[in-house]
């Protein structure tokens, strides 16, 4: 097989994964993004590795090893990033990204330029 083929593929799984995380506003949906973004990473990390093995018959297979790694720190990755999700979505009862400001950043901040500025300027 060619290495053009899954390198296409990782680019597509790549490229929709990126999409995934610049367009969408829901936590899950941005981890599951994030989660085919590493998958394409693996995939091209794998490809790699056999095509550079046809080469050299004494390899240490470095890029399937690497894809263990990659596949147990994702694992990790989305355990706790689903946590958090969770965690943020019982006290906020969003999981939104546009909705979860902190509460700092909150409308009745003072300075110029803010609506409670305005509304104090409105009534003097």
């Amino acid at each position: 097989m060619h290495l053009a083929y899954p390198a296409v593929l990782s680019a597509l799984l790549f490229c929709t994964g990126l999409y995934g995380v610049l367009a969408r506003r829901n936590a899950i949906l941005v981890l599951m993004s994030v989660e085919l973004m590493l998958n394409a990473v693996n995939l091209n990390l794998v490809a790699f590795d056999v095509w550079l093995s046809r080469a050299a018959k004494d390899t240490l297979h470095s890029g399937q090893a690497l894809t263990l790694f990659t596949i147990a720190i994702a694992a990790a990755e989305i355990g706790i990033g689903l946590a958090i999700v969770l965690a943020v979505h019982r006290n906020r009862g969003t999981a939104d990204i546009d909705k979860l400001r902190d509460t700092a950043e909150g409308p009745e901040t003072e300075g110029p330029g803010t609506p409670a500025a305005e509304k104090a300027e409105a009534t003097a």
